[in-house]
């Protein structure tokens, strides 16, 4: 933890707090539905929730570009021990993270959760990943390499899809590679068990074409930083983005796109996506000079990890403790948010509340000048 103020780039942190600002809004909906733009696409396709942790990825590879410079006056020994030590922590913490409250209720009252039970991948695992492989590439190769090993693991990753999935359903549920690579190296039981069966969509081989995330999101932070205040570099932002998506759409016909195997054209599609609001955020507060709306959201953006870990903790115990004989989160909204607006917009209301108290410990911290870094 931190009492400075590391060096900052306004559109960068707006664009970090916009996408935790949204994590936390779709990941605590108050009831059993919400609306549409609210959840993941079913399988294929990419709906604006799917957007969320692709551009989390793409906003670790933006604050890469700035710390990763202290790299430089390091020995190779010191830089080590820190890559591998950040991405041990993150690690360690998602991994505590769902394994949290470490009881479940029984019939019998309170059972510990065995460590043979309990999920190993997850959001700050993928994080802490790839992080780490982003950070070993983009420091030990030069920029042409980094970006040729994105290249192979883009298409690797498409290749393996296609030889090991099943013939007739390669990118279906139950027939991807990526689920049946998962399922032999942790077993079912380590696995997320959400989609109706053990099936992880942080698993360890869709992780590989996840690192480009971050990769495109470091040098895209460099960018900004050297043009992104001039009409030529915002173009060029604005082009490539294009040019991303229109390529995701083509390949999408042979490898969907598809958040949930984080399939090679789904990464192409998400960075394209993140450069065009990057552009356009960087259009609006450094081109015309329009800043005021945006110190809501740098709240979320200077402690973007801790906020979207308070976030997640605060939730697991909502749902653990009980009231009436229902989760307290239950119960939350079923006597207070359901009967205000029933349905869809009651679950909106809870979610906007959630997302303004963790807001709320944010803007403290910030106004204590107190950045948790990891």
């Amino acid at each position: 933890m931190t009492n400075t103020t590391p060096q900052r780039f306004l559109p960068l942190d707006v664009f970090r707090g916009l996408t935790v600002c949204f994590m936390i809004i779709v990941n605590t909906p108050g009831w059993d539905t919400s609306y549409y733009i609210l959840n993941h696409a079913q399988w294929n396709g990419c709906t604006p929730t799917d957007m969320v942790f692709p551009s989390f990825l793409f906003a670790v590879g933006n604050a890469m570009s700035f710390s990763m410079r202290k790299f430089q006056q390091l020995e190779n020994t010191a830089v080590l021990s820190k890559i591998f030590r950040r991405t041990l922590l993150i690690f360690l913490l998602g991994f505590l993270m769902y394994w949290l409250p470490f009881v479940r209720h029984t019939e019998s009252g309170l059972e510990f959760i065995p460590l043979s039970d309990t999920r190993i991948l997850g959001v700050l695992q993928r994080i802490a990943l790839c992080y780490c492989f982003a950070s070993l590439l983009i420091h030990y190769l030069p920029k042409k390499a980094v970006w040729a090993v994105s290249a192979v693991l883009l298409l690797g990753y498409w290749a393996v899809m296609y030889a090991f999935g099943d013939p007739a359903d390669r990118y279906s549920l139950t027939g991807n590679a990526a689920l049946h690579f998962d399922k032999l190296i942790m077993g079912d039981s380590h696995l997320y068990h959400g989609e109706g069966i053990a099936f992880d969509p942080e698993g360890l081989l869709s992780t590989l074409p996840a690192i480009v995330n971050v990769i495109a999101g470091y040098y895209t932070g460099l960018f900004i930083q050297q043009e992104g205040k001039t009409g030529k570099g915002l173009r060029k932002l604005l082009q490539m983005g294009a040019l991303l998506i229109l390529v995701a759409l083509v390949w999408s016909m042979a490898f969907p796109i598809n958040k949930k195997l984080w399939t090679s054209s789904y990464v192409l599609y998400t960075v394209g996506i993140d450069l065009l609001i990057l552009s356009l955020l960087i259009f609006v507060i450094d081109f015309k000079k329009q800043e005021g709306w945006t110190s809501f959201f740098t709240v979320f953006g200077k402690n973007p990890l801790f906020l979207y870990l308070l976030s997640e903790v605060v939730v697991i115990f909502l749902f653990f403790f009980q009231a009436g004989g229902m989760s307290v989160y239950r119960w939350i909204n079923t006597n207070i948010f359901q009967p205000i607006v029933p349905g869809k917009p009651g679950s909106l209301l809870f979610a906007l509340v959630y997302m303004l108290f963790c807001w709320s410990v944010g803007k403290i911290l910030d106004k204590k000048r107190i950045y948790v870094r990891v």
